[in-house]
């Protein structure tokens, strides 16, 4: 910073942002998100997703990032190093993110993968997915929603694919006054489902109108442990959406799968992944697979009125309950009565795999939800194993927000 951007009354830097005393722990320890309220002060001319210089009250540099006047998160922090930020800097972050994916890509069984993680890959605001010679990217910041094209340029240069379909049709958007925004971005765009390997299985993913960007890579190493305990259950997948847990339940040895959605779409969808992967879902006595739609608690509750044969083992991976703070109670509220009625439909001895991919419930509050629906159902749980989401990924040490999908691996007795 020059002498000439320094004011002479109050010795700080003129255009950058200046936070509060007291309030520079988080910065200092690598946080990437300042909030409004630890901001003294913010640059009078500088536009909103310029990257501007952060100091402390006192006048310190600290750090660089994204400005967003209108966002609660008003400034996201880039670098915690005086460095130029161009071309150059860019692809360095891209080029780390990439290699930290190199043993999925060069795998044979998985060409479908998280590539860039956001904030755990120090570049907040963006996601990017991989399938097969396609990448979807999600931009929930202004600070990247400026520079998209230019970052899906350099992406397509970097891993040879074919094209970039943008989805960013993301509910955090609107906190950063953005509209969403989806379609080709750069490249050519697919025609129709995209066909994608995961653990040597097939799948034809929806780019442009599936859910998230189109496939819950998070979940791939989940489901091949939940697998390991399918051989010889009578299995049902709820919130199934295209049945990926239910084809590796299947290969597994399950002699039966029940997949339960409230969308038929998915459903249809998740019937041609099952043909894709040699198992009819036309319900025969050899495929031993069955889909319902419907909404998943009134199911359920019908199923455990009716007193049904109790299922071996049961998955719940339901959508994000919680989007906002004010949403948690709420949301605790559906995970409990969504696990107590799995309990109760549950053989004694059933395993119960059992997620939240809501980043606003801790998993020390998701175990206690769980514990909360044991005392309720009168079982008694096991924990066998703690779930996470993938390798791809991954957390950074200085942004615990980044874990967000927690599962419990359970025996109900």
């Amino acid at each position: 910073m020059s002498k000439a951007n320094i004011s002479r009354a109050s010795g700080q830097p003129v255009e950058a942002v200046i936070l509060k005393a007291g309030r520079d722990k988080p910065v200092r320890q690598r946080h990437p998100w300042i909030f409004s309220g630890a901001i003294q002060r913010l640059p009078a001319t500088r536009a909103n997703g310029e990257i501007v210089p952060i100091y402390s009250a006192d006048g310190e540099w600290l750090a660089q990032g994204y400005l967003n006047r209108a966002s609660q998160i008003q400034v996201r922090v880039l670098s915690w190093e005086p460095q130029p930020i161009d071309d150059a800097f860019w692809r360095q972050r891209l080029q780390n993110a990439i290699a930290g994916r190199q043993a999925l890509a060069t795998s044979e069984q998985t060409n479908a993968y998280r590539l860039i993680n956001g904030e755990s890959d120090y570049l907040p605001g963006l996601v990017v997915d991989r399938y097969s010679d396609y990448l979807v990217m999600q931009v929930g910041a202004l600070g990247m929603e400026v520079r998209k094209v230019a970052l899906a340029q350099q992406l397509l240069a970097l891993t040879g694919c074919r094209g970039v379909v943008e989805r960013s049709d993301l509910a955090l958007r609107r906190q950063e006054g953005l509209a969403e925004a989806t379609g080709l971005l750069v490249g050519g765009a697919p025609t129709g489902a995209v066909p994608i390997r995961e653990c040597g299985f097939v799948y034809h993913v929806d780019l442009l109108t599936g859910q998230k960007s189109g496939f819950y890579t998070d979940q791939r190493e989940n489901r091949r442990r939940v697998a390991r305990y399918c051989a010889g259950q009578r299995v049902l997948n709820a919130f199934s959406y295209t049945g990926a847990f239910a084809i590796h339940a299947l290969a597994a040895g399950a002699t039966h799968v029940t997949n339960l959605d409230s969308s038929m779409e998915a459903l249809t969808a998740g019937e041609a992944n099952l043909c894709a992967n040699g198992f009819d879902p036309d319900g025969n006595a050899q495929a031993n697979v069955a889909s319902i739609a419907g909404d998943v608690f009134t199911i359920l509750r019908d199923w455990r009125a009716e007193q049904i044969e109790p299922f071996d083992l049961i998955i719940l991976d339901p959508p994000k309950f919680a989007h906002s703070r004010g949403q948690v109670e709420r949301a605790l509220r559906g995970y409990k009565d969504i696990n107590l009625l799995a309990l109760q439909l549950l053989r004694p001895g059933g395993i119960l795999a059992t997620f939240s991919c809501s980043g606003l419930v801790s998993a020390d509050l998701f175990q206690k939800v769980l514990f909360g629906a044991a005392v309720d159902a009168g079982r008694n749980v096991q924990i066998l194993e703690w779930l996470h989401q993938g390798s791809d990924h991954p957390v950074a040490i200085t942004f615990p927000e980044g874990e967000y999908l927690k599962g419990l691996l359970c025996r109900v007795l």
